[in-house]
């Protein structure tokens, strides 16, 4: 009986284990995508944006960390799976950028930029619960 208690509570830490790095990816990759809005589409906003394309591109250094410990933390979610993190970090961005440009933009979510939404949850949905 002790070994399977024991084994229950390394499964459930496991699983919390397995969660927290997911989330923690998701989070990685929210700030990257967050970051990659401004920095290619401030340019079409803000006349910082467009005189100092230096700044933008210097900034691209501590961007490119955000995806990489997002694709650490999320394989790691995954259990070493590539795909599923690359999908994950896919359909964040997708949310990111459509609701970036429906907001600082006002070009809101046709009904082809919301089937596209539903189509990257549903991508994402399949790596997280089908095993």
């Amino acid at each position: 009986m002790k070994s399977g208690v024991t084994t229950l509570i390394y499964l459930h830490l496991n699983h919390t284990k397995m969660l927290r790095n997911l989330l923690f990816g998701v989070f990685f990759f929210l700030i990257g995508h967050i970051s990659v809005f401004f920095q290619l589409n401030g340019q079409f906003k803000w006349t910082w944006f467009k005189e100092n394309p230096m700044w933008l591109a210097i900034a691209g250094i501590p961007i490119s960390f955000m995806y990489i410990y997002g694709t650490k933390y999320t394989v790691m979610g995954f259990e070493g799976q590539m795909w599923s993190a690359r999908f994950t970090g896919f359909a964040v961005g997708m949310v990111v950028y459509a609701f970036g440009v429906a907001y600082y933009f006002n070009q809101g979510i046709t009904p082809k930029v919301a089937t596209s939404l539903v189509l990257a949850l549903i991508l994402l949905s399949i790596q997280i619960f089908w095993k």
